[in-house]
């Protein structure tokens, strides 16, 4: 009997490429600042782009928008966990 289902290919092991590399001696809150802000930039990209959408084109594009507002919120809350203001 013929096997249906091929073998998957013969792939070497996963090696990020170190054309964008974080330093390993970065501070956490640094890290965590950038991101914050990269989410917060993601956030209003998408909310612009939602506007000129119409349909489930719209709906996915705010739902998008909400993800990246849940990871800026969890990201905001360890910035705050790492360095409290208090």
């Amino acid at each position: 009997m013929e096997k249906l289902i091929p073998d998957p290919p013969v792939t070497k092991p996963y090696r990020p490429s170190p054309f964008f590399t974080v330093l390993p001696d970065i501070r956490t809150e640094s890290l965590l600042a950038h991101a914050c802000e990269s989410l917060a930039s993601a956030s209003v990209m998408m909310s612009d782009f939602a506007t000129d959408l119409t349909g489930s084109q719209r709906n996915t594009a705010l739902a998008i928008a909400q993800i990246i507002m849940l990871a800026e919120l969890a990201v905001n809350r360890a910035l705050d966990n790492v360095d409290p203001q208090d």
